[in-house]
């Protein structure tokens, strides 16, 4: 099961505040664990919404609004793919982030093809969103 552990963003992320040198190498070490136990798909830190956009869908209409954008308790500040077990496993995982006062992580499980029926997410689909998945690590704009 692929779950995202979602970092909320906080003032100072969307302040555009890095963390300092302490936090990278204690956010660091959790990240080799999390490689280390063979768990970590993917993770990246997320800029703030005043360098960001939102594009909102009506029918045929596409409208874009530029950040920054107000609720910050709505925002993201980045977040991590983890293969695991379990929901608990994940939130086990969740709870060991190095981080203290005030954030907070919301972990969600990621779809399956096998979520789906299969005369929606039918044999052709599968193989067109593997073909996809498998040229992700070959795609230079991709460095993972």
């Amino acid at each position: 099961m692929r779950f995202m552990m979602l970092v909320k963003a906080n003032k100072d992320s969307e302040a555009g505040v890095l963390p300092t040198a302490e936090e990278l190498a204690v956010m660091g070490a959790y990240n080799e664990e999390l490689a280390k136990a063979g768990v970590l798909l993917g993770l990246d830190g997320l800029r703030a919404s005043s360098l960001g956009a939102r594009v909102r869908f009506d029918g045929e209409k596409r409208t874009v609004t530029d950040g920054p954008f107000a609720e910050t308790k709505e925002l993201l500040a980045g977040y991590w793919l983890i293969q695991v077990k379990s929901k608990e496993e994940a939130v086990e995982w969740a709870k060991r982030i190095p981080f203290d006062g005030g954030a907070e992580v919301e972990v969600r499980q990621v779809f399956e093809a096998a979520d789906f029926p299969a005369d929606v997410f039918t044999p052709e689909e599968a193989a067109r969103e593997e073909t996809i998945r498998e040229g992700l690590g070959a795609n230079p704009a991709n460095p993972r």
